[in-house]
């Protein structure tokens, strides 16, 4: 099984509403709930999550 280093934005505040990444695996981002750890992981590409980083963000 596939061990994900996750790591929280800096961004973050103390709400608690947060998500955690987890780039450490070659071809893979993992997502989750900073609420639900133990919760659901997402994995997309590298290429899909930089698409969305720069949707959300507006930064290329």
């Amino acid at each position: 099984m596939v061990e994900f280093d996750f790591v929280k934005s800096s961004y973050s505040a103390s709400g608690g509403e947060c998500v955690e990444i987890a780039v450490n695996v070659p071809g893979a981002v993992a997502v989750r709930d900073s609420k639900d750890t133990a919760g659901p992981i997402v994995q997309v590409s590298p290429a899909a999550w930089a698409a969305f980083r720069s949707g959300v963000t507006g930064e290329p």
